[in-house]
């Protein structure tokens, strides 16, 4: 079998995706992980009187130990599969990838497996994030002074 044919044969057996679908899916879905974010804000602000700020980084980090949590059990791999791109926002996106690394390795030791390999695959949302910042404050700095 040569390549092509190769080619032909996964495309053949690849299942399809309807892409309307799943945009639809993630656009509701991420609409409703909003409201449930912006909810916990608010439970928090009133039950323990907490600041915006103070709301807004409790609400983060729930979400970020519960995208942890939820990748340790090997659950959140399935949610992704329902829920789309939806639930991959920035900061359960990241800590699923932190997560994920780590427990790959993790049977090489704390060094030589977690340490090493934690950041794989969030090193380049760090890198491109920072490259990205960096620019946008210079260009900020020209044009405003």
């Amino acid at each position: 079998m040569n390549k092509e044919q190769y080619q032909k044969l996964v495309k053949k057996h690849t299942p399809k995706e309807n892409r309307l679908i799943n945009s639809i899916t993630a656009f509701v879905f991420g609409g409703l992980f909003g409201v449930l974010a912006e909810a916990l804000m608010q439970i928090l602000r009133k039950v323990f009187d907490l600041t915006i700020l103070d709301a807004t980084t409790w609400m983060m980090i729930i979400f970020i130990f519960l995208a942890c949590l939820l990748t340790a059990l090997g659950v959140f791999d399935k949610l992704v599969t329902f829920f789309k791109s939806s639930i991959i926002i920035p900061i359960t996106g990241f800590a699923h990838s932190v997560t994920s690394a780590a427990l790959d390795y993790k049977q090489d030791g704390l060094i030589q497996g977690i340490g090493s390999n934690c950041f794989k695959m969030a090193g380049s949302v760090i890198l491109y994030g920072v490259i990205s910042a960096f620019i946008l404050v210079i260009i900020g700095v020209l044009i405003y002074g």
